[in-house]
């Protein structure tokens, strides 16, 4: 994967497009900053940190 953002930005697209609820997504510092934004101005609902070490993801609950 060369473009961590443009990956998750397509998983969040590709999620509401098949009306799921949420959407799993590997973390990092810089993705978790835009959860956090895309949560402040209403894009998402919630987002969570799940796993532990180098397995983390970011679960994002989807504004539908």
């Amino acid at each position: 994967m060369t473009d961590p953002i443009a990956d998750m930005l397509t998983r969040i697209r590709n999620a509401i497009a098949a009306k799921h609820s949420r959407v799993d997504i590997p973390a990092s510092k810089l993705k978790l900053e835009i959860a956090r934004i895309l949560k402040e101005e209403g894009y998402v609902n919630n987002f969570v940190i799940k796993g532990e070490g180098l397995k983390k993801t970011i679960r994002i609950f989807l504004a539908l």
